[in-house]
């Protein structure tokens, strides 16, 4: 249904099949949508179902378009399948006209609401249909409010509204463009508009931020008119069955008397919290809430649901599923499934890897915030709309914050008087947002939440100057390219950047239960990179089974062992580099027992040494600029003749294409002295740990095997060397020999690598670079972001795996290795190991553990659960 209705239409058509009260109305599927946006019209008989449909609203509601004396109006709204909250438009009060206010004014009693309703008619169809600057009609309307004492729309009177609908119409005229006055005319191109909105460009970019298909359409709904701007005992609201930031239970919205829809979302004036109506009028906070928990119950999750009181009946607008931080997503997952209203696997489902993210990213050093208030640094509060914590550059124009933050890569924070849907795309690639007006349902609430953005809204003692560029607080004064820090959670905004620190992931209650959840229904296990204790005692902490990869180089680049690297590479002689290798194999010997201990007895891949020995030398350029300035200064002999020897040994080892070079096995091959150390002091700590009692499972991975031979040659010579540590040791140690299949060569030909390999791990990042004849720096600076934007490529294929090519040799590898070997146990440990996409497709291709940064460990965990629970559900999904 949502297919063809929109999520809005069906949540109408739901919510009026369950009784609540709904105003009379229609849809127009998605599928009208499409064809008007592939033929520029409607289709065939559509006009005339329209025309149908409205006659059987007439008949409903007792009112007629365009009938002076007793006057239907109706609102156009727009209703995808995914909630795409203010992406698109709206058009209320369609049915308005000179004849139509004119005797209404006289006959209503209530002049200035008539005025009022048709002042909006002409902006919003000015706006949406006619495509005039918004800024011009905001112009007139802030002139007139600035004459009265409040400063506020409400305080304009009948008068005044209906001096300013003059001025619209001037408006409308200067731009040479014509306000229809026949109703079913504004009908027809307020449809048309809404049809149009799908492919507006803040749409379009919502879309591919969140990877919505762009061939979905928009239904248009078309809906009677209810009015909340009727006088006191009218009102506006939005409701969540839930608080959308934490998740706790219970009716959390807001509440604007005389007021439209629009005026909530917008922001223009700050409402009041729902509760507050409990005060005001109890019997509609009762139905309001019963209709809340009624729809709750039969969605089965936290709703956002639309409302307005008229004259004091109350009536429901739209629900749908309501957008909500990490953290509320988790929580209202985790109580729904305790309260026994989903299941626990339905529980996990819903809880997205982004979510898990946006909970283990970093929040403010308490200490440091505390500083920046002793030292005057705190400027403002707002509502606390969407937590988290952000430090950036300050912008104020959208198209500024795209360019900053997409492009060159830098952390921003969008500040707004309010935001509208015509800020997305800044919003999209901002860190956080500030805006002055608004309240927790306003437009940058609900899209700050939705995106995991730290958002507060409403800080009413900041005064926004576009044209200065800058914001003032009190006294102080904020420019363009100053920094800020925004806490979301608390509302409080500084000038100057605020240190963070990590998240507290022991204290998660919520998490860790829905990752316990996703452990009981994962089949992939979740493996960590670590290169060092701290980083294995860190992943354990996040529920690591295990490490995927412990990369050696990177040891030797610190800083009381490189010395003795580079003595071990610029030798002479073999005696020479014998020595600096003994010297060597104590410190990787403690490298390694350390990880093995911070493991326990869970397996450690360690990839023995992989890149070009010169990577250790330093850089040939600058030791050639070092050795001219000494020669040119002609001083210090003795460093000039250092130099100009390793400038030669640097000159000697270099390569024209180092990554296709003398590294991985080919460098063990070729100096097996160097990988004869490394297995010697991995089978050393491991032996010295079995005998203390401790059962260490080290796993030798030889890199870069392209033929089966030098994976041969390479694990006879180094297993030699292991059984001889543990002979004399006198333990024997549970161990394997495996090999990185990142060579394309490699994964044809695994049937045969198989029979030397214990386990294949794809090294994925390497795999990519020569399957697509890449070099990532290269490409990733020069063409490969141009190559997604235009449609070249569909994503980065070093974020997320490419199935048809990378991924089709990790197939072929997977099947031909477990055909010599059934009991190959086979891994991922490139950066895709900790991608979702990625995730699922090793569990499709029938790997055993995917290996990922230790902090994307949880992410994995989630990931792999999902893809378990897609498999079980099958092709057809859930829904």
């Amino acid at each position: 249904m949502r297919d063809l209705l929109g999520g809005k239409g069906a949540g109408l058509a739901e919510m009026t099949r369950l009784g609540l009260p709904v105003p009379p109305g229609f849809t127009i599927t998605t599928a009208a949508c499409n064809h008007f946006s592939s033929r520029g019209r409607f289709p065939p008989g559509l006009t005339s179902q329209i025309a149908a449909a409205l006659k059987r609203v007439e008949a409903q509601s007792k009112r007629r378009l365009g009938d002076p004396k007793n006057p239907l109006l109706v609102s156009v709204r727009s209703g995808a399948k995914f909630s795409m909250p203010g992406m698109m438009d709206t058009v209320l009060n369609i049915g308005l006209n000179d004849e139509v206010v004119e005797v209404l004014a006289r006959s209503s009693g209530n002049e200035r609401f008539v005025w009022d309703a048709y002042r909006r008619l002409l902006q919003m169809f000015g706006r949406i249909v006619r495509d005039i600057d918004p800024h011009r009609f905001e112009a007139v309307l802030d002139r007139w409010k600035a004459k009265t004492a409040g400063g506020k729309d409400t305080d304009l009177t009948a008068h005044d509204l209906r001096a300013i609908v003059g001025e619209f119409k001037g408006v409308f005229e200067d731009e040479r463009k014509e306000f229809p006055q026949e109703p079913r005319e504004q009908l027809i191109e307020a449809i048309k508009a809404v049809f149009e909105s799908w492919n507006g460009k803040r749409a379009v970019d919502y879309r591919n931020f969140h990877k919505i298909p762009h061939d979905l359409g928009t239904a248009a709904n078309v809906q009677t008119m209810v009015f909340g701007n009727l006088g006191d005992d009218s009102g506006t609201g939005v409701v969540f069955t839930r608080d959308p930031a934490t998740g706790e239970k219970g009716l959390y919205g807001e509440y604007l008397a005389n007021a439209q829809g629009e005026d909530v979302v917008a922001g223009i004036r700050t409402p009041l919290k729902v509760g507050q109506l409990r005060e005001r009028t109890p019997k509609i906070y009762r139905q309001l809430d019963a209709f809340a928990k009624k729809l709750e119950r039969h969605y089965r999750d936290l709703q956002d649901i639309e409302f307005t009181v008229e004259a004091g009946k109350l009536w429901i607008l739209q629900t749908r599923s309501g957008k909500r931080t990490a953290r509320a997503a988790v929580k209202v997952a985790v109580d729904m499934a305790d309260e026994k209203m989903i299941p626990r696997d339905e529980a996990v489902r819903r809880v997205e890897p982004a979510h898990v993210i946006q909970l283990l990213m970093p929040r403010f050093d308490e200490a440091a915030k505390a500083a920046a208030h002793r030292d005057g640094r705190y400027l403002a509060k707002g509502l606390n709309a969407s937590p988290g914590a952000a430090t950036g550059t300050v912008v104020f124009d959208p198209d500024e914050a795209q360019r900053m933050g997409r492009d060159e890569k830098k952390p921003v924070i969008l500040v707004r008087v309010e935001t509208s849907p015509d800020d997305v795309h800044g919003m999209l690639w901002s860190k956080g947002i500030l805006t002055t007006r608004g309240g927790a349902t306003s437009h940058a609430s609900v899209v700050a939440r939705g995106l995991g953005l730290p958002c507060i809204v409403g800080a009413e003692s900041i005064r926004v100057d576009y044209a200065d560029a800058s914001f003032s607080a009190g006294e102080v004064i904020v420019r363009r390219g100053d920094a800020i820090s925004i806490d979301g959670t608390t509302g409080e905004v500084f000038v100057g950047r605020i240190p963070t620190i990590d998240p507290d992931f022991k204290g998660e209650k919520e998490l860790l239960t829905i990752l316990s959840w996703a452990d009981g229904v994962r089949r992939l296990e979740v493996w960590a990179n670590a290169d060092y204790p701290r980083d294995a005692r860190r992943a354990r902490e996040f529920g690591a089974q295990g490490v995927g990869l412990c990369r050696t180089e990177h040891m030797f680049f610190e800083e009381d062992r490189l010395p003795i690297v580079q003595r071990m590479i610029l030798a002479g002689t073999e005696r020479e580099r014998q020595e600096a290798l003994d010297k060597l194999l104590p410190i990787q010997r403690g490298d390694f027992a350390g990880i093995f201990e911070a493991m326990g007895g869970l397996p450690v891949v360690i990839r023995l040494i992989d890149p070009p020995l010169h990577e250790f030398l330093p850089k040939y350029e600058d030791l050639l600029v070092e050795a001219t300035e000494l020669r040119i200064a002609g001083k210090d002999p003795e460093r000039l003749a250092e130099v100009e020897r390793l400038l030669k040994a640097v000159a000697a080892m270099r390569e024209q294409n180092p990554m296709l070079g003398l590294r991985g096995c080919r460098l063990g091959i070729m100096f097996p002295g160097v990988t004869e150390m490394q297995v010697r002091a991995i089978f050393e700590a491991a032996a010295d740990l079995k005998r203390a009692g401790e059962s260490p499972h080290p796993e030798i991975m030889i890199p870069l095997v392209g033929h089966v031979n030098e994976l041969r040659v390479e694990r006879e010579s180094l297993e030699r060397v292991a059984k001889q540590v543990m002979t004399e040791k006198g333990v024997k140690v549970d161990y394997k020999f495996g090999t990185m299949i990142e060579v394309p060569r490699g994964a044809l030909t695994a049937g045969e690598i198989a029979k030397y390999a214990e386990f294949f791990s794809f090294g994925t990042n390497d795999l990519t670079q020569m399957t697509f004849g890449y070099s990532r720096d290269d490409a990733e600076g020069k063409f490969l972001m141009a190559y997604v934007e235009r449609g070249i490529l569909p994503v980065n294929p070093f974020q997320v795996l490419d199935r048809a090519g990378v991924g089709e040799l990790m197939r072929v590898a997977v099947e031909r290795g477990r055909k010599t070997r059934p009991d190959l146990k086979v891994g991922i440990c490139g950066e895709h190991g900790g991608d979702p996409e990625s995730i699922a497709f090793c569990h499709e291709i029938g790997l055993k553990y995917v290996s990922c940064s230790p902090f994307r460990v949880p992410v994995a965990r989630i990931a792999a659960a999902h893809a378990a629970l897609r498999a079980k559900a099958g092709p057809k999904g859930t829904d």
